[in-house]
């Protein structure tokens, strides 16, 4: 059997070319569209081979997971993919290139308070539950025009775009509609707000084609890479 290491490095050029080509139809520069590996079914020896395969964006949805890997695996942008709780910030925020999943006012504001303390500026995106499911956290799509205004007053947090995640499907196209509601929605804030709000963070290993078509500009993609290569951690 090939050793981990060349399994990952095929999974992953597979993923790039799919990337590549979802790039090519929709006519966007590939370098426009960020691959974060969510490592959370990994290890974090699994997980230190990616920044050798050129992979230096991760991905992890529970706190505790990111502090353990962080401590382990040097070089890596840590990205917050996951649900933080506010007696976790102290320990989380300063491992933080980027928060993807604010999904409160109450949240937002913690993080811009823990920023101003430590004096950064925590790179952020609001959480968009854009298909409507009560199992998903995240801002209602009608909530973002009424904080608006807001956005550009936070010293701590930059609010760089919007996360969403779409119902699952097992055809990928099923998904687009919320991916394109999330790109109205940014959009629309650009207007409303005067902010860039360049990032948008969608699609997973079953649909990041489309989203990349929509306009994504992260994907976070986990089982297509690690399906079958570590313990769940």
């Amino acid at each position: 059997m090939q050793d981990t290491a060349a399994i990952l490095a095929k999974r992953l050029a597979a993923v790039r070319e799919r990337m590549a080509a979802a790039c090519q139809r929709a006519g966007r520069d590939p370098s426009s569209v960020t691959l974060i590996a969510v490592t959370k079914t990994v290890s974090a020896s699994v997980a230190a081979l990616l920044p050798t395969l050129g992979v230096h964006d991760l991905g992890e949805s529970r706190p505790q997971a990111l502090w353990e890997k962080a401590a382990a695996i040097p070089e890596i942008r840590w990205h917050m993919i996951g649900h933080l709780q506010r007696n976790k910030l102290d320990k989380t925020v300063p491992l933080l290139a980027r928060m993807h999943t604010v999904d409160s006012l109450r949240l937002l504001e913690s993080l811009n308070e823990s920023g101003i303390k430590r004096g950064i500026v925590l790179p952020v995106l609001l959480e968009v539950n854009c298909s409507r499911e009560e199992a998903k956290g995240g801002f209602a799509p009608a909530q973002i025009p009424i904080i608006a205004e807001q956005l550009a007053t936070f010293a701590g947090v930059r609010v760089d775009g919007f996360m969403t995640m779409a119902a699952y499907s097992d055809d990928p196209l099923a998904c687009r509609p919320t991916f394109a509601e999330l790109r109205t929605i940014r959009d629309d804030m650009q207007t409303r707000s005067g902010l860039a709000l360049p990032q948008l963070s969608m699609g997973m290993s079953n649909d990041f084609e489309a989203a990349i078509e929509e306009g994504a500009t992260f994907i976070r993609v986990g089982s297509t890479l690690f399906e079958g290569l570590g313990e769940t951690t």
